[in-house]
């Protein structure tokens, strides 16, 4: 092999050398004649498509991206995702203050939520995570930008049409191609390749929102948790410095009373949205509340909102009733009133 080497060097040859890995032991010493060894391995998981990912285990001469890098074999040849290091994308932009078009809503975040972070909207299934994300989107619509949704829980014609009843015309936006919409499988689709395609997003069709929906269907394109929280660590730290929003939800588990998220995220993000159902005069009924917010003021109050026809509506402040976000409040108001209802 050594012998090859300086004949191939000699006459300026660049050489491609395959090993299928069939023999039993492991001989490195071609591996420090070579130049370059790259590393190529295919996963099978439990369930869904096998994974492939490749490692650059030695160049000489050159800086290269360590680590391990999702990739596929496509019509075509072979298309990498090279890993995301998020202090590589860093520029500057003006961070202005972005509204959702929902006034209640924009009062409890300060006046709206600011340029280039990333929200965290919390809540139980039915509590309307999607449709908060996707008001933002279209208030960045109606600005003149662009935005992406990527929708892994939710069939896309149902989606349509259930926001359609409430006046938010998707399809029009996407077809005025302000609006990327795409549906995610993730059972055939590697964290490395949603990554790539989010970026893709953000670096060649200028979107400045996007929306996530929802971090438990991305869960489950990743083995472990730990590994989830560093890709989401990164994809979100590229998104702020590139000057993009990002609407992340997670559904939690229960109904009412103590809830739990299948992974905690809320120390990545730096606004947090918490949604939560209540009973009050025989009604299930929503609250909606800021939790965290780094980049400003923001009420403390916890809201009622409904959600109808006509879209989402925000209530004044529940400043009469104690109890709220474990599910059963306790009246202690004087007359205060609900969304619609008045108590005497």
């Amino acid at each position: 092999m050594l012998a090859l080497k300086h004949y191939f060097a000699k006459r300026s040859v660049t050489v491609l050398m395959l090993d299928d890995l069939t023999a039993d032991t492991l001989d490195k010493t071609v591996h420090s004649v070579a130049h370059g060894v790259i590393r190529l391995e295919e996963l099978s998981p439990e369930y869904g498509a096998e994974r492939r990912r490749l490692r650059v285990v030695k160049y000489r001469g050159r800086k290269f991206r360590g680590g391990y890098h999702d990739f596929n074999i496509k019509t075509g040849g072979i298309e990498v995702y090279p890993r995301l290091v998020s202090a590589e994308h860093k520029q500057p932009f003006a961070r202005e203050r972005l509204g959702s078009g929902i006034d209640g809503l924009d009062g409890l975040l300060g006046g709206g939520i600011e340029r280039g972070s990333s929200c965290l909207v919390l809540g139980p299934a039915g509590t309307g995570k999607s449709l908060l994300s996707i008001y933002f989107a279209s208030a960045a619509v109606a600005r003149g930008e662009r935005a992406a949704l990527f929708v892994f829980d939710e069939e896309l014609g149902l989606l349509f049409d259930r926001l359609l009843a409430m006046g938010l015309e998707l399809g029009a936006l996407i077809e005025s191609e302000r609006l990327i919409v795409k549906q995610i499988d993730a059972a055939e689709l590697s964290p490395g390749e949603f990554t790539s395609s989010v970026r893709d997003c953000v670096e060649h069709s200028g979107v400045r929102t996007i929306v996530i929906d929802s971090l438990n269907g991305y869960q489950a394109a990743m083995p472990e948790e730990q590994f989830l929280l560093l890709h989401m660590h990164e994809l979100l730290q590229f998104l702020n410095r590139r000057g993009a929003n990002t609407f992340v939800t997670v559904a939690q588990h229960g109904l009412v009373g103590d809830m739990k998220a299948p992974v905690d995220v809320t120390y990545l993000a730096d606004t947090v949205l918490l949604l939560r159902y209540f009973e009050a005069l025989g009604r299930v009924r929503r609250a909606i509340s800021v939790i965290k917010k780094r980049a400003g003021p923001h009420e403390k109050t916890i809201r009622e909102y409904e959600i109808g026809s006509d879209g989402l509506k925000i209530g004044p402040p529940l400043t009469e009733f104690h109890g709220v976000l474990r599910g059963v409040p306790t009246f202690v108001g004087a007359g205060g009133g609900l969304m619609g209802e008045r108590l005497e």
